[in-house]
């Protein structure tokens, strides 16, 4: 018997795992996302991950790669804020979050702890406590979805450095941005008056680890703040309900969930969310479903009217509702 960190039960995940997907852009302003199998001179064969679609080179406007990715442009103040990571020189700037690119040199759980800590937060609500990680100094934030689940009053508890020391502060102006029930993840972004620049992470590739390689995890479990548990993976590829998840020695107890699974280059490999009972088997969410939440956080948009659902639905295309308007003046004249 499985259980969650939380009380909710573990969900199958719909969704595409790609390290590095492509965008199709079609001609009629939609936008298929995967990794490109195949170019043709009359298709282009993309892998969406659950099927393979084929695309025949007309309907197509452009097709654009992960790295030609517009960079976001930077914030405008006087001092840059604690990046918390030392790889900040070399990662690359999206519209929400940032992927740390070339060669990191790895450091030691100690040396990491310190730069990374300030980045991990702890989520509380009424009914519990998570974990989570900042994604850009402007305080968009993951946790889990099962940490936040039927709740609206959340707050974030943060650890900022101030002379040498930490200094615990609270907020409390928290929007649910995009949830994803299916792959647990929510993205969260504190709105308080008074809020500094936070300190972020980078996103690396869980596609890259090796089994055996060592990791470490930052978290509250069993509300104890601020707690390191350092393990190696034990594979990469174990599978629950139809997903794929990162299995690790590394400890995991209720309050990590939503927290990072970093690496020894200080990349988040992972998202921490669940534990079967036993010593030393932990599991956490690839961080490749973590990007492609992101990317495609207006279908997940978090909805008032709605807030249990998932998912946002957009309506009919143009041409669509043009065929529907003239089915119904055809059958007005009769």
């Amino acid at each position: 018997m499985f259980a969650r960190i939380a009380t909710v039960a573990l969900l199958a995940a719909v969704g595409l795992n790609t390290a590095s997907a492509e965008v199709v852009v079609l001609k009629e302003k939609a936008a298929v996302t995967g990794k490109i199998l195949a170019e043709k001179r009359d298709t282009v064969i993309v892998d969406l991950g659950y099927t393979v679609l084929t695309i025949p080179r007309a309907q197509i406007a452009r097709i654009l790669k992960e790295e030609d990715e517009k960079p976001a442009k930077p914030a405008k103040s006087k001092a840059a804020p604690a990046t918390a990571s030392a790889t900040a020189q070399k990662v690359a700037d999206t519209d929400l979050f940032r992927l740390s690119k070339g060669n990191v040199q790895e450091k030691t759980v100690r040396e990491l702890v310190t730069q990374l800590g300030e980045s991990v937060v702890q989520v509380r609500t009424p009914g519990g406590l998570g974990s989570g990680f900042f994604l850009n100094e402007e305080g968009y934030l993951i946790t889990n979805f099962h940490v936040i689940e039927g709740e609206t009053q959340l707050s974030i508890e943060v650890y900022h450095q101030q002379n040498g020391q930490l200094e615990r502060k609270v907020y409390k102006q928290i929007r649910i941005i995009a949830m994803n029930k299916f792959q647990d993840l929510a993205l969260l972004k504190v709105e308080d008056k008074d809020a500094a620049k936070f300190s972020w992470v980078p996103l690396g590739e869980s596609d890259s680890l090796a089994v055996g390689e060592r990791v470490f995890a930052i978290g509250s479990p069993l509300g104890l703040e601020r707690t390191v548990t350092e393990g190696i993976v034990s594979t990469k590829t174990r599978q629950f309900q139809g997903e794929l998840y990162i299995q690790t020695t590394a400890q995991i107890n209720p309050g990590n969930s939503g927290g990072p699974l970093f690496n020894l280059k200080g990349e988040v490999t992972g998202v921490t969310n669940m534990k079967v009972f036993g010593e030393g088997l932990g599991f956490a969410i690839p961080v490749e479903n973590v990007r492609y939440f992101l990317r495609h956080r207006d279908a997940y948009a978090y909805d008032t009217d709605n807030p249990s659902n998932a998912y946002r639905y957009l309506q009919p295309p143009n041409r669509l509702s043009q065929a529907e308007s003239g089915e119904k003046s055809e059958s007005g004249k009769k």
